[in-house]
């Protein structure tokens, strides 16, 4: 799908050209999946970790970068600091306990503390039941599921009082998937989601951003392999756009969602609402 098909809303924020209005000011934001896979793409959009890092930025806030690829989230850097804002590059596999666990302390003592956390990781394999292998299973559900419970694992300890968690998973959680574990694994956030909320209470606030179809560099991909992505019917009339899926973690990090914990926010047009087609 290209831009021009995707890319029909005409507020600013839909197109990332909408103004900061300081709703993250002097907060302190680990982004965990900061960079960007172009998956060989040709003029690649934004991707939702690098739209979320930008637009944090935009909005005040000194922004720690981590991905698996420095390379990746040291070109996010490059844009973050455009936008006049304080950030650190940090080279972590997010399922690593040991490299999560860095990732914080690195980030609390370049910023002095951390206000706020973002775990934008997701990975897939397999192809139906009989197609997914045990390493399969085991890789994926590790880097979806065990790098978010560490994150919060690591927040509700390390951060303090206003403090908020954002999960990102995928309307795929809620469909009968190709891959099955990919669904799987990001389903595993909202039980995470809960329980985090409740033992995070009153201190800390963790919630769960659950994305649809949106045109990025992975999802271009997607609808190559499957043209039937792009034929979808989606009530608001096209795909999302990163900067959408940033808006709604910008509000959930941000002092508006205050009395918002334990929540799922799904940004997909519609899509999961629409009525289906009966055989």
């Amino acid at each position: 799908m290209n831009a021009e098909r995707s890319i029909q809303a005409s507020v600013d924020e839909a197109l990332g050209e909408a103004p900061g209005r300081g709703r993250l000011e002097d907060r302190r934001i680990l982004v965990v999946g900061a960079g960007q896979e172009d998956h060989g793409i040709e003029d690649p959009p934004l991707g939702n970790g690098r739209a979320m890092s930008i637009l944090f930025a935009r909005e005040g806030a000194s922004v720690a970068l981590v991905d698996l690829n420095e390379a990746n989230a040291a070109a996010t850097a490059e844009l973050v600091r455009a936008e006049g804002a304080e950030t650190l590059v940090i080279a972590a596999d997010a399922s690593s306990e040991e490299a999560m666990t860095e990732a914080f302390e690195r980030t609390a003592a370049e910023f002095g503390g951390v206000d706020g956390l973002v775990m934008n990781v997701g990975i897939g394999a397999g192809l139906g039941l009989a197609g997914t292998t045990v390493e399969d299973w085991d890789r994926v559900m590790a880097v979806n599921a065990r790098s978010h419970f560490l994150g919060c694992k690591l927040a509700l300890h390390s951060m303090g009082d206003g403090g908020a968690v954002v999960l990102v998973g995928s309307v795929a959680s809620r469909e009968v998937m190709p891959f099955p574990v990919y669904a799987a694994s990001k389903a595993a956030l909202e039980a995470l989601c809960r329980q985090s909320a409740v033992e995070g209470a009153p201190r800390i606030r963790t919630n769960l951003l659950i994305p649809g179809l949106i045109d990025t560099s992975l999802g271009r991909l997607a609808s190559q392999l499957s043209p039937l992505r792009d034929q979808v019917p989606i009530p608001a009339g096209r795909q999302g756009t990163a900067w959408e899926v940033a808006y709604a973690a910008l509000f959930l990090l941000s002092g508006e969602s205050s009395y918002v914990t334990g929540q799922n926010l799904i940004v997909d047009g519609g899509l999961t609402v629409a009525p289906r087609a009966t055989p």
